[in-house]
């Protein structure tokens, strides 16, 4: 089985970016051991650009933000992509509305695989760039993190951590790329 961790998100505006970021952590983080291909993406903003990629998979973990009515930053909803629920809006960014329409291109054209999304509610923060990220989120990215952790296991994926680098020094180095930490 491929199975693709994706990472989605704008780095250059702080928590917008948390999917990239949190992709890279396990990236750097995790040691994992599996029969599985499991591969991880930084997808970035790239959205209908990335179909080429998710066909080929059997099954995709999509990790990035979520607009929901009500909920508060740090927040963090997961779901399948056939199942989100009525209160997610997806409004919060360009990123995250082209994310949700090229699924359902992906989907209308037959050739989606099973898409599971974990998402965390963002501090959203206009037109300034950075890449800090807000204590909402780090303090969020934890659960998130559990979250993955479980889907891991339910594919009977055993992990080790081996390393235990900062989220925020990881998206402070996002954007050159984080093998060398």
């Amino acid at each position: 089985m491929k199975i693709l961790v994706l990472g989605v998100g704008n780095i250059l505006f702080g928590d917008e970016g948390i999917g990239v970021h949190l992709c890279n952590y396990f990236k750097v983080n995790y040691k994992l051991y599996t029969q599985h291909q499991v591969d991880f993406i930084d997808g970035g903003t790239l959205a209908q650009s990335l179909i080429p990629i998710i066909v080929e998979y059997d099954e995709v973990l999509i990790l990035d933000c979520v607009s929901v009515d009500g909920a508060k930053v740090g927040d963090v909803y997961h779901f399948s992509f056939t199942q989100i629920p009525n209160v997610i809006t997806w409004a919060g960014s360009a990123h995250e509305v082209e994310m949700l329409q090229t699924l359902r291109l992906v989907e209308a054209m037959g050739d989606l695989p099973p898409v599971y999304i974990v998402g965390i509610v963002p501090y959203i923060i206009g037109e300034d760039t950075t890449f800090m990220l807000s204590q909402g989120i780090l303090q969020g990215v934890k659960v998130m993190e559990q979250v993955i952790l479980d889907f891991f296991k339910k594919h009977e994926i055993k992990y080790e951590k081996i390393k235990n680098i900062d989220l925020q020094v990881i998206a402070n180095h996002s954007f050159r790329g984080v093998d060398d930490l």
